[in-house]
């Protein structure tokens, strides 16, 4: 076991002397001609400060949400990795996230892929980086920004100012209010909405919250949680709370949103063959859509349009 750990923080070590061989030339090599290369700007965050490229070219982050959010602001990054439980979301965004190398699952980030891509710039949220943010400092220039279901717009706007962007979230934001407000007038009267996630294997389904991205959508187009829901949630809690079979009731609504995992069809299998399950008044008006949990349960700006999408799909345009 002690070898082991001995051979780990080597592996460690020559990833960090190889990037830091890799993340400036020596002063002496530096002329004149190629100095504007290096300028950088320091960014303050949560994490400590970092001085990056006026112009990053080629960024590394962290997560789908930040490939994401750099996909908007028209500045693909170079490599991502994919969630460990959720959908990708590369596959809804098609070619505009293609050819975006894979760092794989978000918990098991593949370092020496990092180092070999020479990043000037990596991006993640301050929650998902923190115990690697020094050793991917020495990788490239590293911020942390923060990140609330519920607020991403906030995220979008920081990561906007970070690299230069901000008349371009700006637009994108108004675009998005303006999309809102023709759905607004699209609905005769307010729905009861519920989001459910399934995931594959045993972990019990959650239904989302006031907190969490999604519901914060659906309330802002003007739909509302069944009223039921509300008593579970509190302040300053996760943006989702566990449903287990007995308790399905606290679902029904007039429509609910079944948002899939991959593999997680046997979970969803179980619950809809339950008769309490099929006695929810939702289910019996036929009112149940499946969607896909790659963009449904975390995301920012271009996640928040496709589930505007899914709601003019299913309450507006259906029958």
């Amino acid at each position: 076991m002690k070898f082991g750990k001995i051979l780990l923080l080597i592996t460690f070590t020559f990833i960090i002397i190889t990037a830091c061989s890799n993340y400036l030339p020596p002063k002496n090599t530096i002329s004149s001609s190629n100095l504007d290369i290096y300028k950088c700007k320091v960014v303050k965050h949560n994490l400590g400060e970092s001085c990056i490229p006026l112009q990053p070219q080629r960024i590394i982050a962290l997560d789908e949400i930040m490939m994401e959010i750099l996909l908007a602001l028209d500045l693909k990054p170079v490599a991502a990795p994919e969630p460990t439980l959720a959908g990708s979301k590369r596959l809804k965004f098609g070619e505009k996230a293609g050819n975006i190398a894979n760092l794989g699952k978000e918990s098991h980030l593949n370092l020496e892929k990092i180092v070999s891509l020479n990043p000037d710039l990596i991006l993640g949220f301050s929650f998902g980086i923190e115990q690697n943010y020094k050793l991917l400092s020495h990788i490239a220039p590293t911020v942390g920004v923060d990140y609330v279901q519920a607020g991403w717009k906030d995220a979008l706007l920081s990561v906007a100012e970070i690299i230069g962007k901000s008349q371009k979230a700006r637009k994108l934001l108004d675009e998005y209010q303006q999309k809102i407000a023709v759905f607004r007038q699209k609905i005769s009267h307010q729905k009861t909405v519920t989001v459910i996630r399934f995931y594959s294997g045993n972990i019990t389904p959650e239904f989302r919250n006031k907190f969490s991205f999604p519901v914060s959508i659906i309330t802002e187009v003007g739909l509302s949680m069944p009223k039921k829901q509300n008593p579970l949630t509190s302040h300053g809690e996760s943006p989702y709370v566990s449903v287990s079979l007995e308790r399905v009731d606290l679902l029904d609504a007039d429509i609910l949103f079944a948002a899939l995992d991959p593999k997680s069809e046997d979970s969803f299998q179980k619950y809809q063959n339950s008769p309490l399950w099929q006695q929810l008044n939702v289910v019996r008006n036929n009112r149940v859509y499946t969607v896909d949990s790659s963009y449904w349960i975390f995301g920012n700006i271009l996640s928040a349009n496709a589930i505007l999408d899914d709601l003019f799909t299913h309450l507006v345009k259906a029958p």
